[in-house]
């Protein structure tokens, strides 16, 4: 392979504020974290990369997690009894630890993004935002793998996780 890069380093951009501390008791998708507040604190160098972002309803947050250690290429994933290979999951003990979450955007006052639907740990390292599009994310005819088999309302009270 030509040109290929050992290694890759990344600066955040600004670091998560969250009602959640204990990685044990945050929800495991921000599809089961409605309600849940919280503002990524942007720092001041990044700041007017703002500009238009409160026009849209979501975002990506592309994130470090920072407190996952483990990395595994098989794991049994959160909501399913049975060992999958890393990339066909969600799990946070991937080779590189980045993280996606999309968020509903409540407001933006200065350099803080208000959110909600926050499955993030406080603290937690943004890497980088994307606006969360309909006509550039949405696709037709999907298929789920076997997340599909998950019974849906067991998921979701599992996947909130704050009566643990």
């Amino acid at each position: 392979m030509k040109g290929k890069i050992e290694k890759i380093c990344y600066t955040p951009i600004g670091y998560v504020h969250s009602p959640h501390s204990d990685p044990s008791k945050t929800p495991i998708q921000p599809i089961y974290a409605g309600g849940f507040k919280g503002y990524v604190e942007v720092l001041p160098e990044y700041v007017d990369g703002l500009d238009k972002l409160e026009d849209f309803s979501h975002i990506f947050l592309i994130v470090h997690m920072h407190l996952k250690q483990e990395t595994k290429l098989r794991v049994k994933p959160y909501l399913h009894d049975r060992e999958k290979g890393i990339f066909a999951t969600r799990s946070a003990a991937r080779p590189n630890h980045i993280g996606l979450s999309l968020v509903r955007l409540e407001k933006i006052e200065g350099n803080k993004i208000w959110v909600n639907d926050l499955d993030l740990l406080d603290g937690t390292p943004v890497l980088d935002i994307k606006p969360f599009t309909r006509e550039l994310d949405s696709r037709q005819n999907t298929r789920d793998g076997w997340v599909e088999l998950i019974d849906r309302e067991k998921a979701r009270k599992k996947g909130r996780r704050a009566d643990h």
